[in-house]
């Protein structure tokens, strides 16, 4: 068996497409969606990731709005951008850049972002709503991993997904994601990570299985049941090498499979744009 790719790059130009006609009716209104960014440091992967965000900004005629703030920043300077941020109404969404520098509290800025302004969905309010099946920002990596699993026609409901990661921006929030009572979702979950002694015991349970632990190489083909469909969501670095937490041998078991390049990535960015746009829709609507 090899499996088949979940190509997230044709998705994700997909979802884009579909983007032009709202972007477009908000521009017969005098609006221009803006999407904000700040970064802090130079950390070159995080460097490269807002990079590639405002190009997908200039590919769709969403503005841009960046700043870029030195390492020796203090809270206060970031608490001066987003104060900045919250208060500009050219900027619908924004964005801080995970991680900060050790000496700086990411959380604590996190705290004042605006939650009508909040990108990536993750600010406790908008966080809250998705437990309590409100609509709000969605976490930019579980919403794409939906869409991914939808676009192919990959049923959720009633199946057994196994999640191996429960970190706030892509296990827990998937988790409550998921069990949602909503087409395309209403699956069963399990939460496991690295701490489990025995992961494979239940990973080859698994209809579908989000690997999002960051954990290089840790998905093996003897913890993949035959034919299931597996996202391989955790990467890390090693240098400039992008590593994967799904082993390449997990192809020739898996039914379903998603790149090391090229899988959720390009759907996080998509649906930073879907929750941009969505965020200039709900201003415009007063």
């Amino acid at each position: 068996m090899t499996a088949q790719i979940l190509d997230g790059e044709a998705v994700a130009a997909s979802i884009k497409a579909g983007l032009h006609d709202r972007i477009d009716a908000l521009a017969h209104r005098g609006v221009t969606p803006g999407l904000g960014t700040v970064l802090v440091g130079d950390d070159g992967p995080s460097a490269n990731y807002v990079s590639m965000k405002h190009r997908d900004c200039e590919a769709l005629g969403i503005a841009s709005h960046h700043v870029h703030l030195p390492a020796t920043a203090t809270q206060a300077d970031v608490d001066a951008v987003v104060d900045e941020f919250n208060a500009n109404p050219a900027i619908d969404a924004y964005l801080m850049q995970y991680p900060f520098p050790g000496h700086l509290d990411y959380e604590a800025a996190l705290l004042r972002v605006d939650p009508a302004k909040d990108v990536d969905g993750l600010h406790p309010v908008n966080l809250g709503r998705l437990v309590q099946g409100i609509p709000a920002a969605l976490p930019c990596t579980p919403a794409g991993i939906v869409e991914l699993l939808r676009y192919y026609a990959i049923p959720t409901a009633g199946r057994h997904v196994v999640i191996v990661g429960r970190g706030l921006t892509i296990g827990r929030p998937l988790a409550n994601l998921l069990t949602l009572k909503r087409d395309g979702l209403n699956a069963a979950v399990t939460v496991v990570h690295t701490g489990v002694p025995d992961i494979g015991a239940f990973t080859r349970q698994a209809d579908i299985l989000v690997a999002a632990a960051g954990s290089p190489g840790l998905i093996t083909a003897d913890m993949v049941r035959p034919g299931a469909a597996v996202v391989a969501a955790g990467v890390s670095f090693e240098g400039k090498k992008l590593l994967s937490d799904v082993d390449d041998g997990v192809a020739e078991v898996a039914g379903w499979l998603s790149p090391r390049i090229g899988g959720v990535g390009p759907m996080t960015r998509a649906m930073l744009l879907v929750n941009t746009v969505e965020a200039a829709e709900r201003a415009a609507a007063g």
